[in-house]
Parts: structure tokens; sequence; C-alpha cells
């Protein structure tokens, strides 16, 4: 395999609970695809971020949102709903990566058009597992669109 030279895939994480933002840090750290991780708290920052409003103004597109789905101010879903209805933005892949696995959730993911819906597991190494696949997935397997 020859040298890399594309630029690291931008991942935009979309979470409040900390805990769960430095547990996806560390496992994406821990991947070997090169990559920028930018996070925000909510779906209100979320849209400030990839809108560059506010203290988001020098924001760079991302490559890939994980995405919560229960968060205060603007829900995981009125994200999801807002991203896919911008021209701009509807072609950033967006992975729901949240606790709940109820099929609502699921059905109602998909039906706004994420990309991708994964439940985080429980367990710490099912967890990052399931993060650095996304990484891999997204970082290696998928195309990505050129950021404009």
């Amino acid at each position: 395999m020859g040298v890399h030279t594309t630029a690291p895939v931008r991942i935009l994480v979309v979470d409040d609970d900390p805990g769960d933002v430095l547990m996806i840090e560390e496992a994406l750290v821990d991947s070997d695809v090169q990559k920028a991780i930018d996070v925000v708290s909510d779906g209100q920052e979320a849209m400030e971020f990839l809108r560059r409003e506010g203290r988001h103004s020098a924001a760079i597109r991302p490559d890939v949102i994980l995405l919560d789905l229960n968060m205060p101010r603007m829900d995981g879903r009125q994200v999801l709903s807002a991203v896919k209805g911008d021209e701009d933005l509807r072609t950033i892949p967006v992975v729901v990566l949240t606790t709940s696995n109820a099929d609502t959730d699921i059905i109602g993911s998909y039906t706004l058009q994420a990309n991708a819906y994964v439940s985080k597991p429980i367990d710490l190494d099912d967890f990052n597992s399931a993060v650095r696949r996304i990484d891999q997935f997204f970082g290696r397997v998928a195309v990505l669109p050129r950021r404009r």
C-alpha cells in the first residue's frame, strides 16, 4: 500500500455526555486512520458549527458526523432533519451513535436519511470496537464527497 497523502478525515462528534465523548475520542485516536475531531455538546451548537455561525465562524466542514439522539436544546432527530433538509449539508454522512435501540428511533433515523445507525454498546471494549469500525469504514472503505 502506498503512503496516504489524503487529508485527514474530519469527524464532528455531537454528544452531550462528556464520558461518552471521551470514550469516542479515545477509540478514534486508537485507530490508525488520520483524522481531525471536533466536538459540540448539543444539536443547536452542531447546526451553528455546520453553518459556521457565531464562535464557529472558522469551522471546517466535517466529512462525517457522529450524532447522539438524546440531547438538550435540539436533539439528534432535529439535527438530522436540518442537515438532510439543507442543500449544502445533506451530502455529509451522518452516523447516529446512541444508547437507544428502540425500533422507533432506528426507523425514525433512517426515515430522516441517517447513513447508519449504531447502538452504543454498554461494554467498554465493545464500545471502542464499534467506534473503531465506524472510523475504519469512513476512513478507509467509504468514498466521501470532496470538501468544497
